[in-house]
């Protein structure tokens, strides 16, 4: 068993996937983070211009105003 443990520390032929997998979790997370963040950018915004164009409209008087 200690024979295994020194060998795991000597050698590094796993090093770089074990890397690549650490990268490809961070821009997956942040990928993450950055969407939920766009989401709610987006929909404030989209909400703002919404209530700001109903207010543009006035409604006409029934049969007209004749």
């Amino acid at each position: 068993m200690r024979a295994l443990f020194q060998r795991l520390l000597r050698e590094d032929s796993g090093q770089d996937l074990v890397e690549y997998a650490l990268l490809t979790a961070f821009v997956g997370v942040s990928s993450v983070v950055a969407l939920d963040l766009l989401q709610t950018a987006l929909g404030t915004a989209y909400a703002k211009w919404d209530s700001e164009s109903q207010a543009l409209w006035i409604m006409p008087e029934p049969g007209g105003g004749l």
